[in-house]
């Protein structure tokens, strides 16, 4: 799987975010009509992004958001009702497609080394294609309310026992050898958050999603150095 057959099998884009956002909030929207929700949706949550980006969600003013996003603020008001609620249902939403596409990622009945690199793929080209909100995620969480933080806690130690017990399951298989999995996934997903927390810094390299996952996974199979299966040979995490 490379980025492009990626993009060909999820389809998420902003205005399925928005959509959902709406579908998911709509008892407190007072703007009804879908099209017209989704667009402006976009549109805040853009301006959401830009601002905080420049200068932080907390600094964000909603006379700011009201510039950027060009709207008036009773307009604004007709989607949340303070820029805490707002927080809420970006992060909310974010987590659930996330969550989702990961889920959905994991062939139960897949190899452990297949499915560390479905994983680790998966991870790396929904934050390239969903920048901005990883961004603003990780950036933002100590502004959360202690129920959204303990929400992104929990969202962490689900991803986090996954991989764990990914490893696990390789180990006892043989394909992986015996390490502290629990520290190796805390590192794999440094990695993973390294991509869209630096992603200038790839993109001043000319390094593409698609590069970094290789080399993430190169990495990872190093380290984990599959059980030899005669002299000289050892099997690898090699993509089908």
């Amino acid at each position: 799987m490379n980025y492009k057959d990626f993009l060909e099998n999820i389809n998420i884009t902003m205005e399925d975010f928005c959509r959902e956002s709406f579908f998911e909030n709509r008892d407190h929207i007072r703007v009804k009509k879908e099209a017209t929700v989704v667009k402006n949706l976009q549109r805040i949550f853009d301006a959401v992004f830009k601002i905080s980006y420049e200068k932080g969600f907390q600094a964000m003013s909603m006379r700011d958001l009201s510039r950027e996003a060009d709207m008036s603020m009773g307009a604004l008001y007709a989607y949340f009702s303070s820029k805490e609620e707002l927080l809420e249902i970006i992060q909310r939403q974010g987590r659930a497609i996330v969550n989702r596409a990961i889920t959905v990622c994991l062939d139960a009945e897949a190899s452990p080394d297949l499915k560390l690199r479905n994983l680790i793929r998966t991870h790396l080209y929904l934050s390239e294609i969903g920048r901005p909100w990883f961004y603003f995620t990780f950036m933002e969480a100590k502004n959360l309310s202690k129920k959204e933080r303990d929400e992104v806690l929990a969202m962490e130690s689900f991803t986090e026992k996954i991989l764990v017990d990914i490893l696990e399951e390789g180990s006892a298989k043989g394909i992986f050898n015996q390490k502290d999995h629990r520290l190796t996934a805390c590192m794999i997903k440094a990695m993973q958050q390294e991509w869209y927390l630096k992603r200038w810094k790839y993109s001043k390299r000319k390094i593409s999603v698609d590069q970094y996952a290789d080399f993430v996974l190169e990495f990872v199979n190093a380290f984990l150095k599959p059980a030899t299966t005669g002299p000289g040979k050892s099997e690898k995490m090699e993509d089908k």
